[in-house]
């Protein structure tokens, strides 16, 4: 596994406060207390601390409308991020952005967004300026199997290999583009990988539900992108917990697989058991780790309930840039 019991606690901590900020807005949502549309990240956490875990601030990601996990995984403030979702003028971006637009440029992460694959192009144009800085850094875009369908996606593709922008497409493939299934919807059948290797790109492909196979395709792929080799892509076989957006009924999905895919495929329950079996950890370390981030999300919501809204003089503030 190549790493360190304090690495291993970190990875944990990470994912489990991915886990238990969603699932707590999936009950806040419910009383109306949050406008907006929301989309969840739970079942997903292994793919983007398991990416996140590799970077630091100067390497830029760029999200999508189900970006918490992204977001948090980079290293965004659990109490900024609250405080926007709940529409705070402390929130990360002034309660301007909401749950789909969260950005913080400080820890290299450019933003999530509410176009389906608007961001394989900003992160290409990161990727370029990188490759100018000359000092190793990458850009990652995360997307789902909806976005490999967008025209955007392939232009940006096909610009990262002419250029040779260190750029990585990351596709977490939850089978699900929306409530269409991706064996209906995708028309290479065998996977989204093949797609981006057709425009000469090396891709890798793992398991997303176990993050030790996330964080150790990573590894590799990083070594190759910022040896200068161009871009990469990698696909991450995933699942979702909760709908397409908050209050989706899902009739879409199978009899019993949400309970299917929580059972057998969730990724905190796969970290526990490998690293308790291999001795690792022990459960009283993931068990205080759980109680730690579950007082952490409750003093997150009490701040984000109390905190003040923009007032009506904030509207045309952060509009426009003065260069």
């Amino acid at each position: 596994m190549q790493l360190s019991r304090e690495q291993m606690l970190q990875a944990y901590r990470r994912m489990k406060i991915i886990r238990e900020f969603e699932e707590r807005l999936h009950i806040e949502i419910a009383t109306g207390a949050i406008a907006g549309f929301t989309h969840l990240y739970c079942g997903q956490e292994a793919v983007a601390v398991g990416v996140c875990e590799h970077l630091d601030t100067d390497d830029k990601i760029v999200s999508t409308h189900r970006g918490h996990g992204h977001c948090l995984a980079k290293g965004c403030d659990v109490d900024g991020m609250m405080k926007e979702i709940w529409g705070s003028r402390e929130g990360l971006c002034k309660g301007k952005g909401g749950s789909m637009h969260i950005a913080d440029v400080d820890v290299g992460m450019l933003g999530a967004n509410g176009i389906v694959g608007a961001g394989a192009p900003i992160a290409v144009g990161a990727a370029l300026a990188a490759k100018l800085d000359g000092k190793g850094k990458v850009s990652i875009t995360f997307s789902g199997d909806g976005a490999c369908n967008q025209g955007t996606t392939f232009e940006a593709m096909n610009m990262a290999v002419v250029t040779k922008a260190p750029c990585i497409f990351v596709f977490e493939n939850n089978h699900y583009s929306e409530h269409t299934g991706f064996e209906y919807a995708v028309g290479t059948q065998l996977d989204i990988a093949s797609r981006a290797e057709a425009f000469g790109m090396k891709v890798w492909r793992a398991d997303g539900t176990d993050f030790f196979a996330v964080h150790e395709t990573m590894r590799d792929l990083l070594v190759y992108v910022r040896a200068g080799h161009g871009p990469a892509a990698v696909e991450f076989d995933t699942e979702r917990f909760f709908g397409h957006f908050e209050g989706d009924p899902q009739r879409y999905r199978g009899e019993g697989e949400l309970d299917r895919i929580r059972e057998t495929r969730d990724c905190l329950k796969k970290f526990r058991a490998s690293v308790v079996s291999a001795k690792l950890l022990t459960d009283a370390d993931i068990d205080a780790i759980d109680a730690e981030v579950l007082s952490q999300i409750d003093a997150a919501v009490d701040a984000a309930r109390a905190a003040p809204r923009p007032t009506p003089e904030d509207v045309l503030a952060d509009v426009y840039v003065a260069y």
